[in-house]
């Protein structure tokens, strides 16, 4: 198998916002490859504490503040590219591309950054690489962390004397290559308003599950019952995993795959009026749909939280959750990602 990569030269401060961008039109996931040091809490999260083993960005060749984001492809024999990207509706569409109109859109998105954002030298080079052990590669880049005194630790680590002193829970995790840790900025932002708003008679419903993680964690602060939505399959069985590794009682949590924005069928499933919380760590584009037909399963009072949101989308989810009615309770912000917490009055 081969793969094509596109590779923008940025700056470090650009690169969550170009990654975001770029996910509109189906470049899901970057390589980064960058000469910023490493903070005190990345070194804690990396859980570092020998010299010798720090990685060291001195010797990357690459100057200081310049960055490059490495998005690949799959390209197949006719030398297409397919490209997986959510549309307006929120719903995943599949298309074929040529490789010219691939670079063609990343140059147009490019272009819309600059106008109000410094995205550094902003070109694009492409080529093409051999097939990669995507599988297990990823596995060498996570490693457990803390978010307060939760701590998540994939399967295949352990937990030391000092962490199960200092951790007052722990979420054993195997993301899979398809779904999150919960080490980015908006789960994180997410699990401390679901560790704030959980009670014990919360139904909980979590649109786009992925692994689970939400839905896991707030059943650990103590929910009664937590639904699962996705649109890949490949989240039943990642659910499935992570419940057992962290004895979660199958009847706890439903899982179900469908587009909840549009899919009647599975709004039905859903149910209505019937969530005390509602929690949607989702792109910005796909929010505003959302946020309208979330109305219907939330009960009166209850919350709804919503993060995946790039800082300069802030005022667009806003309005959707204005514009439905909702009360906007708090937002937070974390790195350049932001949380909006409303409550249906």
């Amino acid at each position: 198998m081969k793969w094509m990569r596109f590779r923008v030269r940025t700056n470090e401060e650009a690169e969550d916002i170009i990654i975001s961008y770029l996910e509109d039109i189906g470049l899901e996931g970057a390589q980064i490859e960058d000469n910023a040091p490493l903070t005190a809490s990345d070194k804690e999260q990396m859980f570092i504490d020998a010299p010798e083993l720090e990685p060291d960005n001195t010797e990357t060749g690459i100057e200081e503040g310049v960055a490059y984001l490495n998005f690949f492809l799959e390209i197949d024999d006719n030398n297409m590219l397919t490209v997986e990207y959510p549309d307006d509706n929120g719903e995943y569409a599949t298309v074929k591309r040529t490789p010219d109109e691939m670079l063609s859109q990343i140059k147009e998105k490019l272009a819309e950054l600059k106008a109000f954002t410094d995205i550094g030298d902003g070109t694009v080079s492409v080529d093409v690489t051999e097939d990669i052990d995507w599988i297990n590669n990823w596995k060498q880049y996570f490693h457990k962390f803390y978010i307060d005194d939760v701590l998540i630790i994939p399967s295949w680590e352990k937990e030391t004397d000092e962490d199960k002193e200092k951790a007052e829970m722990v979420l054993h995790i195997d993301p899979g290559t398809a779904f999150g840790t919960g080490m980015h900025e908006t789960t994180q932002l997410c699990i401390r308003m679901l560790r704030k708003y959980v009670t014990p008679e919360t139904e909980l419903l979590d649109v786009g599950t992925g692994s689970g993680v939400l839905s896991i964690l707030s059943l650990m602060f103590g929910a009664k019952h937590a639904v699962g939505t996705d649109l890949d399959e490949c989240a039943v069985p990642a659910v499935k995993e992570n419940m057992e590794n962290n004895n979660i009682s199958p009847d706890k949590f439903d899982m179900m795959i469908g587009n909840i924005i549009d899919d009647k069928e599975i709004q039905d499933k859903v149910g209505y009026d019937k969530y005390d919380i509602v929690v949607a760590n989702i792109l910005a584009n796909v929010l505003v749909p959302l946020t309208p037909v979330i109305m219907n399963n939330l009960k009166s009072g209850g919350i709804y939280i919503t993060s995946g949101i790039i800082d300069t989308k802030e005022e667009e989810v806003k309005k959707a959750h204005l514009d439905a009615g909702l009360e906007i309770l708090e937002i937070h912000h974390q790195g350049d990602w932001v949380s909006i917490t409303s409550r249906k009055n």
